[in-house]
């Protein structure tokens, strides 16, 4: 165990060129272990069924330790999408998903927290939590031939009921667990092949230095940071990202004015609304993932301006999508959202397609150049 440790931690060989783009990953096993501990001690009072929202309003009145617990599971997953988009923006600047087993198991490890954070959003069962889940479950009943049986298998009857929060509560478990164990396959490939670094993707350059202590110290100083931010935002904004609905029990006969999901979730469900079918909504959806999933090799952003100008297009309607979201639909933000998530799905099948190098390892680069 020692031996392991000292050759994935502390004697781990790392380009000495990496800038602080590259701690991405250490703040979000950071703030995984927060969110496993405050969901632990969250799980151990938590009460699924019809007594759920109950159970959120005692919690934010019975004592500071409880109320602390919860805010910090709140902005936990607020800090791990924010930094799991940085990250992402920036494999996908720098190419890193030339490196197959580390961004598939990576873009696996961002499927599974999407779902553990929309499993998380309905368990205090209040107005918004409930109608995102019964929007979001409507989406399988326009699947071809097995749309009605996968509904009703997942919500566990004709409608979403509060039946659905034990599997919900179930499921929110055991994928934390899923999530956990893909990341430590994630730096197994990692450590296995290397990391990419702000020149190169296949290989490198530059000279290599012990991870400890030179890029623990940048990774403590960048969580520093975030740490410092976190619990500002947590003791003097705690309730900035919260819809007011948020604060009234689940009532399925009053529909609230808007319905939206977290910020996290307001780019897809922006592409969703946009079609007036659902399942045309949800078919966008999975090309644009499947887009920023594919695997091709190019070369680093750095090398091309055009390319540039088409990665930070993508971020800019990135951002509009976001929007969007959370904007009310109707006209003319359902058409925007409609154009803009087009040229999305367009610039992204560009940037992955149309800058493809033919593939050359670094052992051959190395050989010519001596």
């Amino acid at each position: 165990m020692r031996r392991v440790l000292l050759l994935n931690v502390l004697d781990l060989p790392v380009n000495i060129c990496l800038s602080y783009w590259w701690c991405g990953g250490f703040m979000l096993g950071a703030f995984l272990m927060i969110q496993v501990v405050s969901g632990f001690v969250l799980s151990c009072f938590y009460v699924s069924g019809v007594d759920s929202f109950s159970f959120t309003v005692w919690l934010l009145s019975e004592d500071l330790f409880y109320w602390l617990i919860r805010y910090v599971h709140i902005w936990g997953v607020t800090f791990i999408f924010g930094w799991l988009y940085l990250h992402m923006g920036r494999s996908l600047y720098y190419s890193s998903y030339i490196k197959s087993g580390v961004w598939n198991v990576g873009f696996f490890i961002y499927l599974f927290m999407m779902v553990e954070a929309f499993l998380g959003y309905v368990l205090p069962w209040h107005q918004m939590s409930y109608w995102a889940a019964t929007v979001l479950t409507s989406i399988f009943k326009s699947v071809p031939l097995v749309g009605a049986s996968l509904y009703s298998f997942i919500v566990g009857g004709f409608s979403v009921t509060s039946l659905v929060l034990s599997r919900a509560y179930s499921a929110h478990i055991c994928i934390a667990f899923v999530i956990m164990g893909l990341s430590v396959l994630h730096l197994f490939y990692l450590h296995s092949g290397g990391s990419n670094d702000p020149i190169t993707v296949g290989g490198s350059y530059g000279d290599s230095v012990r991870f400890h202590e030179f890029f623990t110290f940048k990774d403590g100083f960048v969580l520093s940071f975030s740490i410092w931010g976190f619990l500002f935002l947590m003791w003097w904004f705690p309730d900035s990202l919260a819809d007011s609905a948020s604060y009234v029990e689940a009532d399925p006969m009053v529909t609230p004015v808007s319905i939206k999901p977290e910020w996290y979730f307001l780019v897809f469900y922006a592409m969703l609304r946009s079609v007036d079918s659902k399942i045309g909504g949800l078919i966008m959806v999975l090309g644009f993932l499947f887009l920023m999933w594919l695997p091709t090799y190019n070369l680093s952003c750095v090398y091309k301006s055009g390319r540039q100008m088409v990665f930070w297009a993508c971020v800019s309607f990135f951002f509009a999508l976001t929007y969007l979201g959370s904007c009310h639909p109707e006209i003319p933000f359902s058409w925007l959202s409609l154009v803009y998530s087009g040229l999305l799905i367009i610039l992204v099948f560009l940037y992955k397609v149309c800058w493809v190098a033919p593939f050359v390892s670094f052992d051959v680069v190395r050989d010519k150049l001596g």
